[in-house]
């Protein structure tokens, strides 16, 4: 339940910024007609991704259990492969969000409405989308026979909103760059389980070999069933009993991912470049949008 409630949170707040910096910035700029067009687009791209997430539910259903595992195996390695980029494009872009976003606004207002909802749409749609395929991919992945998955997602869903609006209000400042980052750290070890999670499925669709090729198997001592079991199988998508196949997939991907993405200069955090003196010390502009 955690590691959704985690993708509901970070996945939220990204979404929740976004609609904060939008709105913030017509408000000041006294442009509020142009609300209701940037309104329109949001609640299309919001109706978009439920509807992508509904349609991979129910819709996998009607398929063969060798369909449903190639086409929950595949799914989860695109899910992971997004999510990946959007955790470090994140990281690398918080600081910068809040100007790219306003650039791209001016532009909108003077095209006119439609522009404006097309904006909307874009700048939340592809959070939705994202969002939806990666709750998807780890809600099957974690997938207990229970709506404790789905609770975790509406609960991480529900503070990002709360956190947006009080962003927006100006109640609440915190360091997004080092949130993002955390969150962002998190997200990829919760990433890796979906990932090798992905490979089981595909190899029980028969898409890749060795699914009786066990690295391990200490179900004894850790039961599925087991609290602790459903513990580490919520959080970390554990596996008392992974392949050769998983576990090599997991560590492939866990290790270098993370240790590029917490390096402290370079290609993940952006710290690379040379900034401005006054940049050091202060809190991303994302902080405060309005």
């Amino acid at each position: 339940m955690f590691s959704n409630y985690l993708i509901g949170l970070r996945e939220g707040l990204e979404a929740s910024l976004v609609v904060c910096i939008l709105i913030a910035y017509l408000v000041k700029t006294g442009r509020r007609d142009a609300l209701r067009p940037i309104w329109t687009g949001i609640g299309i791209a919001v109706a978009i991704a439920m509807g992508f997430g509904c349609a991979l539910e129910f819709g996998s259903q009607e398929l063969t259990f060798q369909a449903q595992e190639a086409l929950g195996g595949s799914l989860s390695v695109v899910a992971v492969v997004l999510v990946t980029w959007m955790v470090f494009w994140m990281r690398r872009t918080a600081r910068h969000l809040k100007s790219e976003l306003h650039g791209k606004l001016d532009a909108a207002l003077a095209m006119g409405t439609g522009a404006l909802v097309a904006t909307a749409f874009l700048a939340v749609g592809r959070e939705g989308l994202e969002t939806a395929l990666f709750v998807w991919a780890s809600v099957h992945a974690a997938s207990d026979g229970t709506p404790r998955p789905l609770v975790g997602v509406a609960l991480g869903l529900a503070t990002a909103v709360l956190l947006g609006w009080l962003f927006y209000r100006g109640a609440l400042r915190i360091n997004l760059a080092k949130f993002f980052t955390w969150t962002g750290g998190m997200l990829v070890v919760v990433a890796a389980g979906v990932l090798a999670y992905g490979f089981h499925d595909l190899q029980e669709a028969g898409w890749i070999p060795g699914i009786n090729h066990l690295a391990f198997d200490i179900s004894g001592a850790i039961p599925p069933d087991s609290w602790y079991g459903t513990l580490l199988k919520g959080v970390f998508n554990f596996q008392p009993d992974p392949t050769v196949v998983q576990i090599t997939v997991w560590l492939l991907y866990l290790v270098p991912t993370l240790v590029i993405f917490l390096a402290p200069v370079g290609f993940a955090s952006g710290k690379g470049k040379v900034k401005e003196p006054d940049d050091q010390g202060k809190q991303p502009s994302t902080a405060s949008p309005a």
